[in-house]
């Protein structure tokens, strides 16, 4: 029903000051941090302070899922995954407001061992009380029922799906089939299965699965960015260094403003525009705040 036909139909029209007929018809504009920083911890907590701190996601007493890109035996410098800092910096600001724990985990596409370790997670996790650096266990992947387009199920990892609060981290990247490598494609993660069966129609099926995994919050290193080779990269000569850290409720809001980072519009990439048609987040960037820091 449109404001007009509202108003008719309550035939209250006159009672009502403009006032209230706007917020009946509000719609909340989704908020994009970016801030811009050498120091990638100072950044990622900077990013989320600039849309209300923490404490507006995690609650006293909630487990708390940290999801990185950590799925290739890549240094931080190669920018394949997502920077340690920036997953420290969260870990860090999600235990002060009083998270009972905090997971991190990925399935990974190289061994998890090296992946654990060569990202450079491990080493800054190291030390962090409640604070659990997790493999991913087969038997935690559970079916879960999808109405969507593309996909009727899919195995989703049980730890990520009953966490209270899941912060999907991914690195701004190049990625070879899907042109880039965001949030909404960052919960292939959680993903189990054949997940290269999904390759074929992987924009509806990404949003299929963001459709029954929200990211409560959506914080995109942009630190350095693989511009070319990815998602695995290796050639330090692809990577551009651009000290930034993205942070949004809105995962798609998120991924819109990543995309321009890159030179693209987020109408070219199909993820994005899959999600936006699913009703997912906003993609039109004219309807987005951004909010610098």
């Amino acid at each position: 029903m449109d404001r007009r036909s509202f108003l008719k139909g309550i035939g209250v029209a006159s009672l009502l000051a403009e006032g209230l007929v706007r917020r009946l018809f509000a719609r909340e504009i989704p908020v994009v941090a970016v801030s811009r920083d050498k120091d990638y911890r100072r950044a990622a907590v900077r990013a989320v302070d600039l849309l209300g701190g923490m404490k507006r996601f995690v609650k006293p007493g909630d487990v708390v899922v940290i999801k990185p890109n950590m799925g290739w035996d890549r240094t931080p410098a190669q920018a394949a995954n997502t920077h340690p800092l920036v997953v420290r910096g969260l870990a860090e600001e999600a235990l002060r407001v009083g998270a009972k724990k905090v997971k991190v985990f990925d399935r990974t596409c190289n061994d998890e061992r090296r992946c654990y370790v060569q990202s450079g997670i491990a080493a800054a996790l190291s030390g962090l009380d409640r604070v659990e650096l997790k493999f991913i266990e087969n038997e935690r992947f559970h079916p879960v029922a999808i109405k969507g387009g593309t996909l009727k199920s899919w195995e989703l990892y049980g730890e990520a799906l009953s966490a209270d609060v899941f912060i999907n981290v991914p690195v701004a990247k190049h990625h070879g089939l899907t042109r880039l490598s965001l949030g909404l494609k960052n919960v292939m993660g959680v993903m189990g299965g054949n997940r290269g069966s999904i390759h074929r129609h992987i924009g509806p099926a990404l949003a299929d699965i963001n459709s029954v995994l929200k990211s409560h919050l959506t914080v995109i290193d942009a630190t350095r960015v693989l511009t070319a080779h990815g998602p695995q990269g290796g050639d330090p000569a692809d990577v551009k260094v651009l000290d930034t850290v993205v942070a949004s409720a809105d995962i798609v809001a998120a991924d819109a403003y990543a995309t321009t980072l890159f030179g693209l519009k987020p109408e070219e990439i199909e993820v994005t525009v899959a999600a936006y048609r699913r009703g997912l987040g906003e993609m039109n960037l004219r309807r987005v705040r951004v909010v610098r820091g």
